[in-house]
C-alpha cells in the first residue's frame, strides 16, 4: 500500500520538490552561462542530474516510503539514457572514424576548390541537413555537416555560427516531417498517434519554416570565399574510407529496422553497426596498406577513433536527461497538460514548443503522451498531434541545447557555437517557428489537407 501511495504523490510543494527545482534552475544557469564562467556544460548538468535522485531517495528513506516505485521509474529512465547514450556513442565514434580516413577533409577540398562562396557553402549544408536528417536523424545529420563546417574554415565565426543554426534548425525541422526522424516523432508514430505517412503532410510547414529562417541567416554570412591556396594539396578519402561510410549507411538502417521491425531499441542496431567496424578495422589492421603516392599507411586503431569522441556532450546528455527526469518524477511536468482544458490544445500544443526549447522536447513529449490530453474530436485530434509534433521538433532548435542536434553541434564546434551566439540570432529561428506554425494552421485548419 505504501508503495502504491507513493505512485500518486505529488512532491512539488515538498522540500525536495522546491529544492530540485531550484538546482535544476542553478544547473540551467551555468549551462547558458558557459561563456561566462568557463564551466563545461557537462559539469552543472551531471550534477544536478545526479543530486536531485539522491535528494528524492532520501527524501523518500526520511519518510519511510516504499523505495520500489523510485526503483522502477529509475530503471525506464536508465533504459531511455541509455538508449541516447549508445546511439550517440556510436554516431561519434563513426565520424571520427570517418575523419580520420579524410572522409570531411575531401569533401572540403572538392567544395572549396570549386570556389564556392560561404554563402553557397551555408545553403548546400543546410540543404543537405534537411533531406538527410528524415534517414539518419537529426542527431547523426547535425553531427556530420558540423565537423563539414569546421573543414571548411575553423576560425571565421561570421561564416561558422549563422551555418551552424541553419544546419541545427534545417536538421531538426527535417526530422519532424519522419517518424524516425527525430525522437520524438518516433515517439509519437510508437504511440499510435498517426501513420507513417501522416507525418509526411508536415513537410510544407517544416520546409517553409526552415527556408524563411535560413534565408535571414543568410543576410549574417559574409559574402567572400574560404582560404584556399591554388597549390593547396589535393584531398583524397584515404583506405577504407569509402567502406566506412557504407558500413555507416548499414548501421543507420540497421538502427530504423532494430526498432520498427525487430522491436528492439534503435540502439541495439547502432551497437551492432559498431561491430562490424570494429570487425572491419581489424581486417585493415591485418593488411599492409598504401596511399595514393604509395607510401605505406599507419596502422588504424577503433580505439583511437573512440578516444577521440566528444565525451562532454555524452555527459551533458545523461545529466540533462536525468535532472528532467526527476522533475518529471516530482510532478512538475505533469502541470501544463492541465492547460489544454483551459486555454485549448492548439494555443498549448504551440507552447510545448517553446517548453521543449528549454527544458528537452524528449521528456516534454514523453509527459504530453503519458497524460493523453483531451485534442478533441477524432479528426481535430489527428491534426493536434501533428501540431504537437511540429512544434516539440522544430521548438528545441529555439535554443541551442534545447535538442540533440544543438547539443552535438555545440560539441564540434566548442567555443563557437555556444548559448550566447546561438541567442544573438535566435530571433531568426523564432520567425521560422512562426512560419510553420502559420502552415501548419492554414493547411490543416483551414484548407484540411491532411
Amino acid at each position: 500500500m505504501a508503495a502504491e501511495a507513493a505512485m500518486h504523490i505529488d512532491l512539488t510543494t515538498t522540500w525536495v520538490g522546491i529544492l530540485s527545482l531550484i538546482i535544476f534552475v542553478v544547473g540551467y544557469y551555468f549551462i547558458a552561462a558557459e561563456d561566462k564562467y568557463h564551466i563545461n556544460k557537462a559539469k552543472p548538468a551531471l550534477f544536478a542530474g545526479t543530486l536531485i535522485f539522491v535528494l528524492i531517495g532520501l527524501y523518500y528513506a526520511f519518510n519511510g516510503l516504499d523505495g520500489s516505485h523510485l526503483h522502477h521509474e529509475i530503471e525506464i529512465l536508465i533504459v531511455e539514457i541509455a538508449g541516447i547514450f549508445f546511439f550517440l556513442y556510436v554516431a561519434m565514434t563513426y565520424i571520427e572514424a570517418m575523419i580520420d580516413r579524410k572522409v570531411f577533409s575531401t569533401l572540403r577540398y572538392n567544395l572549396v576548390s570549386k570556389g564556392y562562396g560561404y554563402r553557397k557553402l551555408f545553403w548546400i549544408t543546410g540543404l543537405l541537413a534537411f533531406f538527410i536528417s528524415p534517414i539518419a536523424d537529426n542527431l547523426t545529420t547535425a553531427l556530420i555537416l558540423s565537423t563539414v563546417l569546421i573543414t571548411i574554415d575553423a576560425r571565421n565565426k561570421e561564416f561558422l555560427v549563422p551555418s551552424a543554426i541553419n544546419i541545427v534548425v534545417a536538421a531538426n525541422a527535417g526530422g519532424a516531417w519522419s517518424p524516425f526522424g527525430d525522437i520524438t516523432t518516433l515517439m509519437v508514430w510508437v504511440d499510435g498517434k498517426g501513420d507513417f505517412v501522416d507525418f509526411l503532410y508536415l513537410f510544407p510547414a517544416a520546409v517553409l519554416g526552415w527556408f524563411v529562417t535560413a534565408f535571414l541567416l543568410s543576410r549574417f554570412v559574409p559574402d567572400a570565399t574560404p582560404p584556399f591556396h591554388s597549390d593547396e594539396k589535393e584531398e583524397k578519402i584515404a583506405p577504407g574510407g569509402k567502406v566506412i561510410m557504407a558500413l555507416f549507411a548499414v548501421t543507420i538502417a540497421s538502427a530504423v529496422l532494430s526498432h520498427q521491425v525487430l522491436h528492439l531499441p534503435a540502439m541495439w542496431g547502432m551497437m551492432f553497426g559498431l561491430a562490424i567496424l570494429k570487425l572491419y578495422i581489424y581486417r585493415m589492421s591485418r593488411e599492409v596498406r598504401y596511399d595514393s603516392e604509395g607510401v605505406e599507411c599507419p596502422e588504424v586503431n577503433v580505439f583511437s577513433f573512440i578516444a577521440k569522441i566528444e565525451n562532454d556532450t555524452l555527459l551533458f546528455f545523461f545529466g540533462i536527461l536525468a535532472a528532467v527526469g526527476g522533475l518529471h518524477f516530482l510532478g512538475f511536468l505533469e502541470y501544463f497538460t492541465a492547460l489544454y482544458s483551459q486555454f485549448g490544445p492548439t494555443a498549448v500544443n504551440i507552447g510545448v514548443g517553446f517548453l521543449s526549447a528549454v527544458v528537452d522536447n524528449v521528456p516534454v513529449m514523453s509527459a504530453v503522451l503519458k497524460s493523453s490530453p483531451d485534442m478533441g474530436p477524432d479528426f481535430e485530434a489527428h491534426a493536434q498531434w501533428m501540431l504537437v509534433t511540429l512544434t516539440a521538433g522544430v521548438g528545441g532548435s529555439l535554443i541551442s541545447f534545447g535538442s540533440a542536434a544543438g547539443v552535438g553541434v555545440m560539441g564540434k564546434l566548442h567555443g563557437i557555437y555556444t548559448f550566447s551566439s546561438h541567442i544573438k540570432l535566435a530571433w531568426t529561428v523564432l520567425v521560422g517557428y512562426i512560419v510553420s506554425v502559420a502552415v501548419w494552421f492554414l493547411q490543416f485548419e483551414v484548407l484540411h489537407l491532411h
